[in-house]
């Protein structure tokens, strides 16, 4: 998959290409459905398909002091739109002249000129340009006088629960933020994933017999604050078997640091991960994070910690993380 900066032009064996367009934040089961019509039309016309998204999200901008709790980060995203067989992604940097454009401008520079696109495929909500005058219908009439079609996919719901509830980056968001992990996978599609290189931390797990391997979140990930069983895998090696794990998120009331973490221990392994880039999948919150009297009783509720989560991940051993993503077994073998 090729991936174009917002430098970059599309070359002309990418152009006249379908483009599905979006923010795809977490690639949900709506998400799934929306690029699942973009390639079913670019089967039709005989061509590849892409996605054209936004860096840094647009709530950033217009929000800079409230970060977004990003659940898939741009290289996460990329991996995940690869597996699903896009051609390519190209990003537009979000930013004064973004938001000031007129959608015509918009339309003009980055899906005519920029990327020569045959066929644009976006969800009902899609508005764009100077005060989000732009909507899919704007996006019809352009396309009819510039030469691209135009499909617009109405809200997509999950009908096996009740009420019919629409798939949502906000709901999702919402329950991780509760600690609701399982609710947040019926939504994705997949587990939740947090992938980020390993960085040295205080090495104070190592003295207590519990060596960590820390991660560094994006600023405005706020997963609830506690334990989870995880499985962890490398990242640049894929097909490589999955670890089990105890992750904590939190800022270590205890030791009072006043830094929030992501700290990952592996189950009865011993394994330096320094400068690693690790995907963590999220399978089940343990207990919520708290404050211990003496470290003796912190050690104590870690193994306790532990081997919940043993638990756990043996009964997840045999389910397929990726279970509800609409890949072939090739491409779930790249991603994972």
């Amino acid at each position: 998959m090729r991936v174009l900066l917002p430098q970059d032009q599309a070359t002309a064996d990418l152009k006249g290409h379908v483009v599905a367009i979006g923010n795809f934040d977490g690639l949900h089961r709506g998400h799934q459905e929306l690029l699942h019509i973009a390639a079913s039309e670019a089967q039709r016309l005989g061509c590849g398909w892409g996605v054209l998204t936004f860096e840094p999200h647009p709530r950033s901008y217009f929000k800079p002091a409230d970060p977004v709790f990003r659940l898939t980060p741009q290289p996460l995203k990329e991996r995940l739109l690869k597996a699903l067989g896009a051609s390519f992604t190209a990003t537009i940097t979000f930013d004064e002249k973004t938001a000031n454009s007129s959608p015509e401008d918009f339309v003009r520079r980055e899906l005519v000129d920029r990327l020569g696109v045959s066929h644009v495929v976006t969800g009902y909500d899609f508005h764009f340009g100077k005060g989000r005058r732009g909507s899919p219908e704007t996006l019809k009439q352009l396309g009819a006088q510039l030469g691209f079609g135009v499909t617009r996919v109405e809200q997509v719901t999950d009908d096996d629960s009740d009420g019919r509830s629409p798939f949502s980056s906000s709901s999702i968001r919402t329950a991780l933020a509760r600690g609701h992990v399982d609710n947040a996978a019926r939504e994705l599609g997949y587990r939740w994933i947090v992938m980020g290189e390993v960085v040295h931390g205080d090495k104070r797990g190592r003295t207590i017999g519990f060596p960590t391997a820390n991660i560094v979140l994006e600023p405005g990930a706020e997963p609830f604050r506690g334990i989870y069983a995880v499985a962890v895998r490398d990242a640049g090696l894929p097909g490589a078997e999955a670890w089990w794990g105890a992750g904590y998120f939190g800022d270590r009331p205890t030791f009072n640091t006043n830094r929030t973490f992501l700290e990952v221990y592996l189950l009865d392994r011993d394994i330096d991960l320094y400068g690693r880039t690790l995907m963590v999948e999220f399978h089940e919150m343990i207990r919520g994070d708290k404050t211990f009297k003496s470290v003796d009783e912190l050690i104590g509720q870690m193994r306790a910690d532990c081997d919940a989560a043993r638990v756990v991940l043996a009964r997840h051993k045999e389910s397929d993380p990726l279970a509800a993503f609409p890949l072939g077994e090739k491409q779930r073998a790249g991603l994972l």
